[in-house]
């Protein structure tokens, strides 16, 4: 159950970029609320801010590993499916940026909140956050080191 929720969410991060790359890449972008929020291409060679970049190798392996780990953590019998489905986002959310490094050397971004930041972000990315900040509410609410 959990490998298809990764494949159905991999399958949704991989269709966005490709529109956004097909839509937006020779562009200014998009305004969705003018001076708010903007759908922007981005070739990102580096993690999360820009950080690290052309450090291919590193963000490769980070991502086999969390996947190794992943699919281990979900098929433990002591997890809950909460954590489950959290440990789920974050592996497609790694897979997905993944897919684009090795297919392309970079990671399409496109979310561009201008009022908040100015870091752009893609689905994947939030994949992952929101996978990170789930497992750690399990966390917190089991108690235990056990997930």
């Amino acid at each position: 159950m959990y490998e298809i929720l990764i494949i159905i969410l991999l399958i949704i991060d991989q269709a966005s970029k490709i529109t956004v790359k097909n839509t937006l890449e020779n562009t200014q972008g998009m305004s969705i609320i003018d001076g708010v929020f903007h759908l922007t291409y981005v070739e990102n060679s580096g993690a999360a801010f820009g950080m690290l970049q052309n450090m291919q190798y590193v963000f490769i392996i980070i991502a086999l590993i969390v996947l190794i780990a992943g699919i281990y953590f979900i098929h433990k019998e002591e997890s809950t499916k909460l954590a489950k489905i959290s440990i789920a986002m974050i592996i497609s959310g790694a897979i997905g940026n993944l897919v684009d490094r090795l297919r392309l050397g970079y990671v399409i971004d496109f979310f561009d909140f201008k009022i908040i930041w100015s870091y752009v972000f893609n689905f994947a990315d939030i994949l992952v956050v929101l996978g990170t900040i789930l497992l750690c509410i399990c966390l917190i609410r089991s108690g235990k080191d056990e997930v």
